[in-house]
């Protein structure tokens, strides 16, 4: 019925909106002057509110569309292919490209999407739908949260245009959310001194956890690079060390050569000193000293610190000592 009203020529006689043409390709509602969009291709319509009353941009929205439309390629999958079934063939392929916990985190978000999206054809997810999704969606959580969410529900959306079942993505008007600024409170180094002075003073089974606070804070490492080292990864002749992250990598996927700083050096030869451990031992056997770091800060009165604020405490530390942290701790 759209398709046949956009057609027809003006309607006169009943005094209701009708469509006009007044331009290839391009039609005007009567009622609200708003322009719309009608192209074809290989026999199929394709329709559009190109939202303006203003001739000259929609003119230009239409051409957009156009090249749209242009680029449009036969649907590869059936038209009734569900935004589950898409968004678990983009997971198959993406995860490959995902650390563990990342590919985890992506797995979760699309489980919440699917609660909002699952059982609709793509071809059917309209801005409306996204919009109240964005309402739904965007109350439950946080600012981080929800703009995880949408990055993968751009992605799914954008393997539909790839496969041709939809000719742009609508979840492109969903707007990130500003994340709000929070403040680090780095520990200073008489707090660093007293953190460690405290993890120690428990009993033995406490000081692994101080070894890797130390290391965090000497190496600007971030904790599973930390915990990922083995003692092949130390060249002490040369004064250096390899950053690999380990069975899970780094972040960017690349290791990369530190030099040994002497706090660090220090550390390393005596824990080398006392341990006698071979090259591929892990230098760290914990993958958390959490629980030891939250009972130190409280016993000793110091704000709660965590793992990454060490990392932190390398740069504030780097920066002061005119190092250029940027180059060993990307």
């Amino acid at each position: 019925m759209y398709a046949e009203r956009l057609q027809n020529a003006e309607v006169s006689g009943n005094g209701k909106p009708y469509f006009k043409r007044v331009g290839h390709c391009l039609y005007r509602n009567s009622a609200s002057s708003i322009y719309y969009a009608l192209v074809k291709k290989s026999g199929k319509q394709h329709r559009k509110s190109l939202k303006t009353t203003d001739r000259q941009l929609a003119q230009r929205r239409l051409d957009d569309f156009r090249g749209q439309v242009a680029r449009f390629i036969t649907p590869t999958k059936d038209k009734s292919t569900t935004f589950k079934e898409l968004a678990k063939e983009w997971f198959d392929t993406a995860k490959t490209r995902y650390k563990a916990s990342s590919a985890a985190g992506a797995e979760n978000c699309l489980r919440q999407l699917n609660k909002h999206f699952g059982r609709v054809p793509v071809r059917n997810v309209t801005r409306a739908d996204l919009h109240n999704w964005e309402k739904i969606r965007g109350a439950e959580i946080g600012a981080s949260s929800f703009n995880h969410e949408r990055t993968f529900l751009v992605a799914v959306l954008n393997l539909a245009i790839r496969e041709g079942l939809i000719t742009e993505n609508p979840a492109l008007a969903i707007a990130r959310r500003k994340m709000p600024k929070r403040k680090i409170a780095i520990p200073s180094k008489e707090q660093f001194v007293t953190l460690i002075k405290t993890i120690r003073s428990f009993d033995c089974r406490a000081w692994e956890g101080a070894d890797l606070t130390e290391i965090l804070a000497y190496s600007g490492m971030r904790l599973s690079e930390a915990t990922g080292m083995v003692w092949a990864d130390i060249d002490f002749e040369r004064g250096q060390f390899v950053v690999t992250g380990g069975p899970k990598g780094t972040k960017n996927h690349e290791a990369r050569t530190v030099p040994l700083f002497p706090a660090l050096r220090a550390l390393l030869e005596r824990m080398k000193h006392q341990k006698q451990p071979n090259p591929r031992q892990r230098i760290i056997t914990i993958n958390t000293a959490k629980k030891v770091i939250s009972t130190a800060c409280q016993k000793s009165g110091l704000p709660h610190f965590h793992h990454h604020l060490f990392r932190h405490f390398f740069v504030s530390q780097a920066i002061e000592n005119g190092v250029d942290f940027k180059t060993i701790a990307p």
